[in-house]
């Protein structure tokens, strides 16, 4: 379960200062409503998606033995 600020917070912050699990999650969601997101959704989605991409992306640079490579998002 994702526990962190929600969209209505986020929306009236930079991209820039939104956390690494608060992109991974709101990229996740979006990606799978892709079809039925209006102008403004698709908008929001691309941002969002750019800014990840600034940040080289969301994986791990190393895996333990407690985590992967993977983000977990919750």
């Amino acid at each position: 379960m994702y526990v962190g600020r929600d969209m209505t917070e986020l929306s009236m912050m930079k991209k820039s200062d939104w956390e690494n699990s608060e992109l991974a999650y709101f990229h996740h969601s979006l990606q799978q409503m892709v079809p039925y997101l209006n102008q403004e959704g698709q908008s929001i989605h691309g941002e969002i998606v750019k800014e990840i991409e600034n940040r080289g992306g969301l994986t791990r640079q190393e895996a333990d033995y407690t985590h992967g490579t993977k983000p977990v998002y919750d």
